[in-house]
């Protein structure tokens, strides 16, 4: 059967307090705080680094497929899922796919890589989920919301068994945006929650607990989605769950991230699961999706894998609703419009996405990027193609004032950084304080979204300061 060999999650850096944001308009606030995605972060970005997160210490070419689940893609019409490969550094003849359209498309494209491992089709899928999702400015929604991503490594191989999936169908409006909004809407928030969410999250989970046999004092514990904790609580009362089994759903520390929210949730149990464990999941959207994950034995921990917890505990506190405002672009603004080229862009995917080097095979050095000439003893036509380090510390910087072709009074941090293994590279910096910037500082490159040009999106790679801890 189909197991789980790793998982992986992320959190963005920044946090907005929910009472700075009830302040900002005069309306109550709800307890605790949201996560806010950085200004060049989007639900591409965020699956990268929660995909990267669970192949930590797993070579990337050993995987066969990478399904890709989300309501907020980059783009309607082109698949996402390639891209996040890419960036992955994974091999080109794999199987990638987008889920999309539903609360629940991580559940659905976790069931469908299992159902490819099981039939033998592939041996590992890595299964990512990312949102970014937006409520209408001053609703008590956009307090709920929260941005995240998750990520599981579905093979023939692993510590956790997946079985006896079951899905329960169901139609009523819920939560909706069609193809022309930019914000989420939901008709009546005790009848989403009563009709919609808790009657299709308790007959899913009930048939799971039927065809297992077992009662529900059995499970160590059990990942239930939710929007709130309170009805969270309801779906586990009405299975017979006690308080201590529900694992934690963020709703204090990130808020709702939609899709994603369920891979998050068991990335946080499955870091604490000891060996026989069995958690029961259930995620709902449109329906209901439940299954058990029983583990032979626990989780060893991975070098480089920061998981849930290690992600929770990385934060920095916004300021105020204006700089949320602003990463998600609520304020309307003159902008500079960047000059952009697909066909550079699909030429130099080694360089951009894949972010490979070249090493002279004559000297040995290691340049970025990939050089015709060797940069060191000149040698010509004699560059091998290479993996670059993604962790390194500053050569040298610079504190630019001027971003976009537009002053900025905080400048940005243009760093060199000598690589682990090889190779100097340029980047601008992300997700730090540019006072705190100083040479040899340990720093760790981060796929990010540059600009929109020439209508469509430019990712490429910044970096940003490693914790003194981590380093």
């Amino acid at each position: 059967m189909a197991k789980i060999a790793s998982f992986g999650a992320y959190v963005p850096l920044f946090r907005l307090s929910r009472e700075e944001m009830g302040t900002a308009w005069g309306v109550p606030a709800v307890p605790g705080e949201r996560a806010v995605a950085n200004a060049d972060e989007d639900s591409l970005t965020m699956a990268v680094a929660a995909g990267a997160d669970c192949l930590a210490g797993i070579d990337p070419s050993r995987i066969d497929g990478l399904f890709f689940a989300t309501t907020t893609a980059p783009y309607d019409e082109k698949q996402c899922a390639g891209v996040i490969a890419a960036a992955l550094d994974m091999r080109t003849d794999i199987n990638t796919a987008d889920f999309t359209g539903s609360l629940r498309a991580a559940t659905t494209a976790l069931r469908a890589a299992a159902d490819a491992v099981d039939s033998g089709s592939a041996r590992n899928i890595l299964v990512v989920a990312a949102d970014c999702r937006l409520a209408e400015p001053e609703s008590m929604g956009e307090q709920l919301l929260g941005d995240g991503a998750g990520a599981v490594l579905v093979s023939k191989q692993g510590s956790a068994t997946l079985r006896a999936f079951h899905s329960i169908a169901g139609e009523q409006l819920g939560v909706w945006r069609r193809s022309d909004d930019r914000y989420i809407r939901s008709f009546e928030a005790k009848a989403e929650t009563r009709y919609g969410y808790v009657q299709s999250a308790v007959q899913a989970g009930k048939a799971v607990l039927e065809q297992e046999g077992g009662a529900p004092g059995d499970l160590a514990k059990a990942v239930i989605t939710a929007g709130d904790p309170l009805s969270q609580g309801g779906v586990g009362t009405s299975l017979g769950l006690s308080g201590g089994q529900l694992q934690d759903s963020l709703f204090m520390s990130v808020g709702n991230p939609g899709v994603p929210l369920v891979l998050m949730m068991l990335a946080g149990a499955l870091g604490e699961a000891k060996a026989g464990d069995k958690l029961l999941v259930i995620n709902n959207g449109d329906g209901a999706d439940a299954f058990v994950v029983e583990l032979a034995e626990s989780f060893a921990p991975a070098i480089g894998r920061k998981g849930l917890a290690g992600h929770l505990l990385r934060r920095r506190s916004l300021p105020n609703y204006t700089a949320y405002a602003r990463f998600r672009k609520l304020m309307k603004r003159d902008e500079v419009d960047p000059r952009g080229s697909a066909v550079t862009y699909w030429r130099d995917t080694n360089i951009v996405l894949n972010f490979h080097g070249g090493r002279c095979r004559k000297c040995g050095a290691v340049q970025y990027p990939i050089p015709r000439l060797c940069g060191e003893c000149a040698t010509k036509d004699q560059i091998e193609e290479v993996k670059l380090a993604k962790i390194g510390n500053v050569y040298t910087f610079t504190l630019d004032h001027l971003e976009a072709g537009q002053y900025v009074n905080v400048p940005v941090p243009r760093l060199v950084l000598d690589l682990e293994g090889g190779g100097r590279v340029f980047l601008s910096m992300t997700d730090g304080d540019p006072q705190e910037v100083k040479i040899g500082m340990p720093a760790e490159v981060v796929f990010r979204r540059l600009h929109e040009a020439s209508s469509f999106h430019n990712y490429y790679w910044k970096c940003r300061p490693v914790p003194e801890a981590a380093s």
